[in-house]
């Protein structure tokens, strides 16, 4: 078994030629990821004759992440940062899939892993793929300056954790969204324990009579901008700032239309029936009468 490992090995170091495919996959941190690795014609393999080779790190001094050897009934690990989280397929490999499945990714995952196959003792693959780890950010949270004279410069703070890639900070003039200048601000952005990164950023500008800002937190990889407004005007504000978002249901809308008509229909005949009843004379009822004989006019000589 030594012999048949460093025999291998010994081909893997000695192959020293490009890789024949490139390729990028993209993970969230705590996901499963199968980093892909083909021969391009259908066949069948030998597992007899098959070397598979899983590593990373610079072709000079390569650390293996698993392998498998000709005669072996599994693959095997060197890694122990891989141990148990990364595994082939004897059944694929049989087909010609190689592709290696990581599980539960950490950010320290994020590199290019190389695939290496030889099928007797000559090589059929040489694929690179490169892994490109990430993970969402939190919602910025913003704190508004508490209350101060009016001469005196107003200071935001925005925070956000647990996100990969390093972000890109932003504080945004909300009145006409241009970006404010860096050099009011100032970020920073630590490595928690978890191997995410945790970012706190201040701006300082001037008090004016209506300061509404945003702060912005852009994940380049996830195509990803998370932004949150603060508002300070000239009164301090007491309580919670709440926006107040108009209705965008339209049956809703047409419901209370309706409903607001009926009403003014409404109003408007009762007020109609109390100026009737008086300007109109009233009228009381005396019960039945006699008729009473017509008179009849002529004319006297």
């Amino acid at each position: 078994m030594t012999a048949r490992r460093s025999a291998g090995l010994l081909l893997l170091l000695l192959s020293g030629l490009r890789a024949d495919t490139h390729e990028e996959v993209r993970a969230m941190v705590g996901s499963d990821v199968q980093l892909g690795c083909s021969y391009a014609e259908e066949k069948t393999f030998d597992l007899n004759e098959l070397f598979v080779y899983w590593q990373i790190g610079e072709t000079e001094k390569p650390e293996t992440v698993t392998y498998y050897l000709s005669g072996n009934s599994s693959a095997g690990h060197d890694n122990n940062q891989y141990k148990d989280r990364a595994q082939l397929s004897l059944d694929s490999m049989k087909q010609g899939d190689f592709s290696l499945r990581l599980f539960n990714i950490t950010p320290q995952d994020e590199q290019k892993f190389n695939c290496l196959v030889f099928s007797k003792l000559e090589k059929i693959l040489d694929v690179v793929v490169t892994l490109h780890v990430a993970a969402n950010y939190s919602m910025p949270v913003v704190s508004t300056p508490s209350d101060a004279p009016e001469d005196e410069e107003l200071t935001f703070m925005c925070t956000s954790t647990d996100g990969y890639p390093l972000p890109n900070v932003y504080w945004i003039n909300r009145t006409d969204n241009s970006l404010l200048d860096k050099a009011l601000q100032n970020s920073t952005v630590s490595l928690n324990a978890r191997g995410l990164y945790d970012v706190v950023s201040v701006l300082r500008i001037r008090r004016t009579p209506n300061v509404n800002v945003g702060c912005c937190i852009e994940n380049v990889l996830l195509h990803q901008n998370l932004t949150v407004a603060s508002h300070t005007g000239r009164k301090p504000f007491k309580g919670n700032d709440t926006q107040v978002l108009p209705d965008t249901n339209p049956e809703r809308t047409r419901a209370l239309v309706a409903a607001i008509a009926l009403l003014l229909t409404m109003v408007g005949a009762a007020a109609t029936g109390w100026w009737c009843r008086s300007r109109c004379p009233g009228r009381s009822y005396a019960g039945a009468q006699a008729n009473r004989p017509e008179l009849e006019f002529t004319d006297h000589v």
